[in-house]
């Protein structure tokens, strides 16, 4: 596409509007890394509220926080810290840092980035929402069933964050799959996957996590939403197994999430001690493998959070085996943190000082989980306050570390040194004041977690333990101070600060140009070099610029880089990347809009009066908006980053959009696998013969056949679409397309008839009709079903939209489009392959 052809230029970086429709790579992780600050100090300030309360034993409603103001605190600080602060903290540092660290221009997909961050974003402000709603969620960040349900909290508030969660939820997907799309395709020449620095590394196991994961928690907060708003009762009192299928979709996510989180902390632990000891992390290929085994692993450990649950002994026994061997390939790491440390010379500045605190937390964090996953010990320790030390030392340890990269990497943001006598008070005030806040918790461990009050004897713990709270809160009003004064005011940082940092970073200005390297990175020599087009495009080797950067951070080059080629990206082959769009915020909005719309919805019909009406203006102003936004998009014209001679394997010969619907189809399939593992499980808890019983004799599988051959038809069509564009004839993509949209209405017309004929239908076992709060039977049926539904109705506005441009001339000689839709409908058909016997026919 032309220049001409392209979106306008981006704004210049002192303008406010540079920033609402940035999708450059390095402005949105300066955004990421800004709000979760924000959100830092939002759930720090609730902390702070809970250690008040706690500074004397009181009864229940005595002291700054009474019972249900107490409960939502303990819950929002936690959500707020683990979901809003965390991981964007550390995604912060992986949007600026990683395109620069593999030699890519951008992230594959720049509009996707933008949008994953404003997503995240509106979540949080949605979240904020819930506190002006009666009550936010106040049943524990772990939001355990059936306590999450209207019995227990009826509030619209506590609706709200789980929309919030949803919200969120689906920011992390749309950026996992773009970041595995971009280090696995956009590579610089020369640098293999082995060969990539750990930083870069720790973000690609933790997306790869990321992907799995949070499918799982979307399954559990997608059936929550239903509970709340529909009636389903999956999770009520009621329900066989219901809160211990909550527990386990929640684990499943909520373990690998304490590595999700932790894995950045260490690639920039592995990253600073590179270049504050002058050597190689000893044994690297031994350090990733032990990351590698810790990324697999931790999706079978899951269980050892329930040892004190009606699972049987020998369960518990495998998982607290599984929990014992997931340590062993993190002794690995420390050990090899620890021998780079003893064979480097160590240059005390202000981010080793952190990261060296991180690695000592982590170090008794780990220690003491090893009490936690022994089941003896487990039964006698778990919901006390050694599990809340903890996890602290453990979570914290992780955001140690990345304090230490906020530090290491300042000069690079900004192009400006911080104060390095405030970092080294900052560090002081922080270590003293974390451990002076969770340390006494290990000897005030029988206070019971989430409770406000507590054995008079412990008071002295807790009294320290909440000095230790401020003075590691006011740490942060050092940094604040440090880092706002040197921004403006700081020394102006020179391309590498550090001397020793060697990875590709530090090889560019500071803070580092639009489009990143002048001319193209090529690591063929196992260091940086800036080439031209002839010489990337024909040789391994070659004399052009080169720059004191290696491919692994191993190769420690201190000698000035020679001038690269002029070169850029804006005069390759003519080809303008596009830097600025304005949908991804205006798609965020109208989403923030809808959630809060729908958070008025209960039991199927939204609250009374003005209220409800209000409610409904917004879902509907906001399913405008957003669909409105969706289609501009699509629409607008957009370059994004070229990908031509990169490093891409293992996925050499796939398109980065075909990369990236695989990758998004591997999520949903986790998605899918959650509802119909959450059908087993209740069925099973039930009884599975039983189970007939709570289903109407109405319910016969002729529907369901029916369905089965109109989407089996579809795909068939969906294939001529595919060949008719290849062959170029119009009129048969057209008609393709057309027959795809008319079998899949029919689906849904079809789906329909039958839903209604249920919820009508009389029997002497449901006088009422079957519907979705029927049973857990009705529950399942209908909302497993109605998500593949849901799928079906995305594609069929697909599916128009790929009619509409065909009629345009579109897609003639260029099948890509097609088959990447036909991707997405050849999924949505299979999974109803599955769907079909199990609530048909078994």
């Amino acid at each position: 596409m032309s220049s001409s052809l392209a979106t306008p230029e981006l704004p210049d970086s002192s303008t406010l509007k540079r920033y609402f429709v940035t999708t450059n790579h390095k402005d949105i992780g300066l955004l990421y890394i800004g709000t979760s600050l924000f959100f830092l100090v939002f759930g720090g300030v609730l902390a702070l509220l809970v250690r008040t309360q706690l500074w004397s034993s009181r009864a229940p409603g005595e002291g700054i926080l009474g019972p249900l103001a107490y409960n939502q605190a303990v819950s929002a600080h936690g959500l707020l810290m683990v979901f809003w602060f965390l991981s964007p903290l550390a995604f912060g540092f992986a949007n600026y840092v990683v395109p620069l660290q593999i030699g890519a221009k951008d992230l594959a997909f720049p509009r996707l980035n933008a949008l994953s961050y404003w997503l995240y974003l509106f979540s949080g402000l949605l979240f904020g929402v819930s506190f002006f709603q009666g009550a936010s969620f106040s049943g524990g960040w772990t939001m355990y069933a059936p306590l999450n349900v209207p019995t227990f909290l009826p509030s619209i508030g506590a609706t709200t964050t789980t929309f919030a969660l949803l919200l969120f939820t689906v920011s992390v997907t749309v950026g996992g799959v773009n970041f595995i799309t971009t280090i696995h395709r956009m590579r610089a020449k020369g640098m293999s996957l082995w060969n990539m620095p750990l930083f870069s590394w720790t973000i690609l196991l933790t997306v790869w996590m990321m992907l799995f994961a949070f499918a799982a928690l979307l399954a559990a907060l997608l059936i929550l939403s239903s509970d709340r708003l529909l009636g389903t009762t999956y999770f009520a009192q009621s329900s066989p197994g219901g809160a211990i299928l909550w527990t386990h979709l929640f684990w499943f996510f909520g373990h690998p999430e304490v590595y999700i989180v932790f894995f950045p902390a260490l690639g920039v632990m592995a990253e600073v001690f590179q270049t504050f000891t002058g050597r190689r992390i000893v044994g690297r290929k031994w350090f990733i493998a032990a990351m590698i085994l810790v990324a697999v692993q931790s999706f079978f450990v899951w269980m050892h959070h329930m040892f004190l649950t009606s699972i049987s002994l020998n369960v518990k026994t495998l998982f607290m085996i599984t929990t014992i061997g997931i340590s062993l390939p993190f002794d690995l790491m420390v050990f090899a943190l620890i021998y780079t440390l003893k064979k480097g010379d160590i240059r005390f500045s202000t981010p080793f000082l952190f990261n060296f605190g991180a690695l000592v937390v982590f170090i008794l964090g780990g220690i003491t989980g090893v009490f936690l996953g022994a089941v003896v010990l487990d039964y006698e320790f778990r919901g006390t306050y050694w599990v809340v030390a903890h996890f602290h030392y453990v979570m914290v340890g992780g955001v140690t570390a990345l304090v230490g990269g906020i530090y290491y990497w300042f000069p690079k943001f900004t192009g400006r040194m911080y104060d390095e006598f405030l970092g080294k008070v900052h560090f002081a005030m922080y270590f003293v004041g974390f451990n002076l806040l969770y340390f006494p918790m290990f000897l005030a461990w029988e206070t019971p977690r989430r409770v406000f009050a507590y054995q008079s004897s412990l008071e002295p713990w807790h009294q320290l333990a909440t000095v230790g709270g401020f003075l590691l809160g006011s740490s942060f009003l050092v940094m604040f101070y440090n880092l706002y004064r040197s921004m403006w005011a700081g020394d102006p940082a020179p391309d590498n600060p550090w001397e020793y940092a060697s990875t590709g970073e530090w090889a560019v200005s500071s803070p580092p140009p639009l489009e990143n390297y002048p001319g193209y990175p090529d690591y063929t020599d196992g260091s940086l070099r800036f080439v031209d087009e002839e010489t990337v495009r024909t040789s391994d080797t070659g004399d052009a610029g080169s720059a004191s950067a290696a491919a692994d951070g191993g190769t420690l080059f201190r000698s000035e880089a020679a001038t690269p080629p002029a070169t850029t990206a804006e005069t390759e082959h003519g080809h303008h990347v596009s830097h600025a769009s304005a949908w991804p915020v205006v798609i965020a909005a109208g989403a923030f809009l809808t959630l809060l719309g729908a958070s008025g919805i209960q039991e199927g019909s939204f609250v009374d009066g003005m209220a409800g009406g209000a409610y409904l203006g917004l879902l509907v102003a906001g399913g405008v908006v957003t669909l409105g936004a969706l289609v501009a998009m699509t629409m607008e014209p957009f370059d994004g980053p070229v990908v031509e001679w990169a490093a891409q394997w293992p996925f050499g010969e796939v398109e980065n959009t075909k990369l990236g619907m695989w990758v998004f189809l591997a999520s949903d399939v986790v998605l899918f696998g959650a509802f119909i593992g959450a059908y087993a499980f209740v069925r099973v808890a039930y009884g599975w013969e039983s189970w007939h019983d709570l289903v109407p004799v109405a319910h016969v599988p002729l529907p369901g056949l029916i369905n089965t051959y109109l989407l089996l038809t579809s795909s068939f069509t969906v294939v001529i679409a595919m060949v008719a564009a290849q062959k170029r004839k119009r009129g048969l993509l057209i008609g393709s397309l057309v027959t795809t949209f008319v079998l899949g209405v029919g689906f849904l017309i079809n789906k329909a008839l039958e839903w209604n004929h249920l919820f009508h239908v009389h029997e002497a076992a449901f006088p009422n009709g079957w519907d979705l709060s029927t049973n857990i039977a009705s529950s399942t049926f209908y909302l497993t079903t109605g998500l593949h539904g849901a799928h079906v109705a995305v594609g069929l506005l697909i599916t128009l939209y790929l009619i509409v441009r065909a009629w345009r001339g579109a897609y003639i000689g260029e099948d890509e489009p097609i088959e990447y839709f036909g991707l997405y409908w050849h999924f949505v058909d299979v999974v109803w392959l599955f769907l079909f016997p199990l609530f048909y026919i078994l």
